[in-house]
């Protein structure tokens, strides 16, 4: 900082980098420069600071009255003595006004070092504001970022500009493992401003990361032809994407699978394989509660809109299509509808005779667990005991002692 060019050289290359306006830079020089004069002269109201940054030119300039020389004003700072104003000019008379360019070297050692360390301050808060309100205009928007440093419980990126973003495990999908230098892309989630630096977090599994992918390869839906009701996801492993054509030459499910499958296969590889069902949006409700169970065939459906309920019954073979793995499929349609959704397994009227429904064993099993194996589509005796245990466990995610319990009170029943 002792060198004017050195200081201007330096912050007009940043202002470049960080494509800062002139004002802006001129603002933040002058800035520095007055609190110096402020330290060495008291007052900085009669200087007058000049700069033009694109040249790294400043100079500064002390504007003084002049007074004769037993005036009682000769203390003020915005005065002069008639006799030191004529050391400047010897033809100045009181009552004009002298200017007087201030060298940088008159500036002390303190002063000087202050100025520096005022400057970078205002550099470091200028840089940490520019970057906040970059990713701020960017939250819920894609970007690709560097893998600077995997580590087990989030993963540190670069972007293009050197910016430190964090990607959190909780917004990994689960299939993610990243090497470093590989490139990234992931949805802007929060900026988080605390004393520190900014904290730019990322997100892998919003399902708003799952819309901006199909905008990026679906034409019609960044055009506006095609409309994104909604997106669930259980995220890496499966996705429900309600969609609606505001043209009616254009199928909306055709489009965002596109020619063989192409468009959305480049998301599925960007989501580790997630299996993304296509579902074309209708106000129709049981149409609608149709297709969100797909690939399950439904028999028959009640609504109850006043408890947010929807009851569906399916042939045996059907149950599990509906549930699907881990129960996913039956909960992301129940978020995709936004109603709870009941299954229930239709029986030929003789297997009915011979079986028993679950209620009959109120006073034996807890009517929780009842409940919980109803959500599941096993809603009679039979359905409980035609499955194995592991796959009874894994469907309703009971305690093995309970399922135990359950199969041995069902067993007696029929012995």
């Amino acid at each position: 900082m002792e060198d004017r060019s050195d200081l201007f050289h330096s912050f007009r290359e940043f202002a470049k980098q960080k494509n800062i306006e002139g004002p802006v830079v001129i603002r933040i020089i002058q800035d520095v420069f007055r609190a110096m004069i402020r330290r060495d002269y008291e007052d900085d109201t009669n200087f007058d600071v000049t700069v033009n940054a694109e040249k790294g030119d400043l100079e500064i300039w002390r504007l003084r009255e002049i007074v004769d020389d037993n005036s009682e004003d000769i203390w003020d700072l915005d005065k002069i003595k008639l006799s030191d104003a004529r050391k400047i000019e010897p033809d100045f008379e009181v009552g004009e006004e002298v200017a007087e360019q201030i060298p940088f070297s008159s500036f002390g050692r303190r002063t000087v070092l202050m100025g520096r360390q005022a400057l970078s301050e205002k550099l470091r808060n200028l840089e940490r504001e520019l970057l906040v309100q970059k990713y701020t205009d960017l939250v819920g928007e894609i970007v690709s970022a560097e893998v600077h440093h995997p580590l087990s419980r989030e993963t540190f990126l670069l972007d293009a500009e050197g910016n430190e973003l964090v990607l959190p495990i909780s917004e990994q999908i689960p299939k993610d493992r990243f090497r470093k230098g590989e490139s990234v892309r992931a949805l802007v989630q929060t900026v988080e401003v605390g004393k520190g630096a900014p904290r730019i977090v990322l997100s892998r599994t919003s399902p708003l990361f799952l819309k901006r992918l199909f905008e990026s390869e679906v034409p019609e839906i960044y055009e506006g032809v095609i409309n994104i009701k909604k997106v669930v996801r259980a995220p890496g492993e499966r996705a429900k994407v309600a969609v609606e054509s505001l043209d009616d030459r254009i199928d909306p499910v055709g489009a965002c699978v596109g020619i063989r499958g192409l468009r959305i296969h480049s998301i599925v590889r960007e989501l580790c394989n997630e299996n993304i069902d296509v579902i074309n949006y209708t106000e129709n409700p049981e149409l609608y509660i149709m297709r969100s169970l797909s690939p399950a065939k439904i028999e028959s459906i009640q609504i109850d809109d006043e408890r947010k309920r929807v009851s569906v019954s399916l042939l045996p073979d059907q149950v599990s299509l509906a549930i699907g793995r881990k129960g996913q499929n039956i909960n992301l349609a129940g978020q995709l509808i936004g109603m709870e959704i009941d299954v229930f397994r239709e029986t030929e009227q003789n297997d009915e005779e011979e079986d028993v429904n679950l209620k009959e064993f109120e006073d034996e099993i807890e009517g929780w667990i009842i409940h919980e194996m109803r959500k599941v589509g096993l809603d009679t005796a039979k359905s409980v005991l035609a499955l194995p245990k592991e796959e009874f466990l894994r469907r309703t995610d009971l305690e093995e002692e309970t399922a135990d319990e359950i199969f041995k009170i069902l067993k007696k029943e029929f012995e």
